[in-house]
């Protein structure tokens, strides 16, 4: 299939958007910060598998009832989460296990989860040394296969696909849990996985190409994004549709990972074709630039 799509000229209006959208997840984060989970902050958060539907009204009713002081409560068809600020006593606990299921659900099963101030400390230090190891890894092995440019190329885009992700779930006030950092070290698998197509293409590109001015760079990224065009767009989809499944039908424990891998999908396919590949191309273009200047110099 052809297309007479000009990437290279649409990209500047890509990072428009994309600067934007970072501008207000920088306001969102200093102003707001992340809705962190329990994973990341102390509290307790309570799982009850029901074999009814109940409303969030009286549970609610009920929790204020017993004096369990800040709380949030997601009610789904067969499940109920409730979250927690402070760490539950061994009294609430024994609470929720007992007195909670014999006036709601006899049938229902609790499960209490609970993370100190220190434990959430350490998950947050761990995750993000989990999301730089996993980065500077990425940067050594394109640095290996591929030039300099091609690398920092594909790490700036890995940085816009990452915190995109993180500032939109900061807008949204979505929140952020340890399966969010597993959705984002998959979503950063991904994302390079697409660059390192559209990539492989522009250097086997090059090595035919004649290359005499910036319009001949120009075209060589616009071949090479159609070329691999509809191999990016077939493997995006495939992973797209299995994870829209997941966040429709998967509980709601998964549902934040679900949606984090959704946004992070179509994130990482669009950064490859209008923000890596436009990068290498300027990167590519200052090199042609100084040596076209130094040319009649040397003559």
């Amino acid at each position: 299939m052809r297309y007479n799509f000009d990437f290279v000229k649409f990209s500047r209006y890509c990072f428009m958007v994309s600067s934007a959208i970072a501008l207000i997840g920088i306001l969102s984060l200093a102003i707001f910060g992340l809705n962190y989970g329990v994973d990341f902050r102390a509290g307790s958060n309570v799982d009850i598998s029901v074999s009814k539907q109940l409303e969030k009204a009286e549970i609610d009713a009920y929790l204020d009832e017993k004096g369990f002081g800040n709380h949030q409560v997601v009610v789904g068809s067969d499940r109920i989460t409730i979250r927690y600020d402070d760490v539950l006593t061994d009294v609430q606990e024994n609470m929720i296990k007992t007195d909670f299921i014999e006036r709601f659900d006899p049938e229902a099963s609790a499960e209490v989860n609970t993370v100190d101030v220190e434990m959430a400390r350490e998950l947050q230090v761990n995750a993000l040394l989990a999301l730089t190891f996993a980065s500077i890894g990425i940067a050594l092995y394109i640095c290996i296969r591929f030039e300099w440019r091609f690398a920092l190329a594909a790490i700036i885009g890995l940085i816009h696909d990452g915190f995109l992700v993180i500032a939109l779930f900061s807008i949204f006030h979505l929140e952020v849990s340890l399966t969010f950092i597993i959705a984002v070290l998959t979503i950063i698998g991904y994302s390079i996985n697409d660059k390192i197509v559209i990539f492989d293409r522009i250097r086997e590109n090059m090595r035919f190409a004649k290359i005499k001015s910036p319009s001949d760079l120009v075209s060589l990224v616009n071949q090479s994004i159609k070329e691999t065009l509809n191999r990016s767009i077939n493997t995006v989809l495939t992973v797209l549709f299995g994870a829209i499944c997941l966040y429709i039908f998967g509980s709601e424990s998964i549902s934040m990972f679900s949606l984090a891998i959704v946004i992070g999908l179509v994130l990482g396919a669009y950064s490859s074709i209008f923000i890596s590949a436009q990068l290498w191309l300027w990167f590519k273009g200052k090199e042609k630039s100084k040596k076209a200047v130094k040319a009649p110099a040397a003559s």
